[in-house]
């Protein structure tokens, strides 16, 4: 990576961490429900055999109120823990049997057996900010970019998540970079046109 993306990357960090602690409890309870109307709207979505969420640090968009609502379609729910540097995935059930993991984020305990995200299957992604081309700043680690590095059509659906002052013009990107399939805030889902 080049140092003038490094630092642009940097800098888009710093200010979307601004706005992303502007948002308040209340705020964040009622665009986590309305995410998860969004995506459970969407055919694509409800036909997967198998969503990938993540939990969320204070300063992202929960997710548990999809977790639930999944739960009562049936489909079975995935989340991903760091091991050896790398990201894996892992079924679970009930998010009392998380454990703080990696940067003391909610895992699945390591007895649960990784289970790898396929075509057909939708991958909920965090994100501190997204751009309307599907590109997505992390946290800066890579570990959604080296997952699913493959060609597009080989992988799950990968979908952007978090709130709409997250979505700015555009966001400082190289090859390494995976973009998202789709965008996903409190307003709406919003597909990426292949080729953009």
């Amino acid at each position: 990576m080049s140092s003038d993306l490094a630092a642009a990357k940097r800098k888009l960090r710093r200010a979307m961490a601004e706005r992303r602690q502007a948002v308040t409890a209340v705020a964040a309870r009622a665009a986590a429900r309305a995410v998860a109307d969004h995506l459970l709207a969407d055919p694509r979505v409800c036909a997967a055999p198998r969503v990938a969420l993540y939990a969320a640090l204070p300063d992202e968009l929960p997710t548990l109120p999809l977790f639930e609502a999944l739960g009562v379609l049936g489909r079975q729910r995935l989340l991903p823990r760091i091991l050896s540097g790398e990201i894996e995935f892992a079924a679970f059930e009930s998010w009392e049997e998380l454990r703080p993991g990696f940067f003391g984020v909610l895992e699945p305990p390591e007895e649960r057996l990784p289970v790898e995200p396929a075509v057909g299957d939708v991958v909920i992604v965090p994100g501190v900010a997204f751009d309307a081309c599907g590109q997505r700043l992390g946290r800066g680690k890579g570990y959604y970019d080296r997952a699913f590095s493959g060609a597009r059509g080989a992988l799950p659906l990968l979908i952007g998540a978090g709130y709409e002052a997250q979505i700015v013009p555009a966001v400082p990107h190289d090859s390494r970079d995976r973009s998202m399939d789709a965008i996903v805030t409190e307003r709406g889902l919003r597909w990426i046109p292949r080729g953009t």
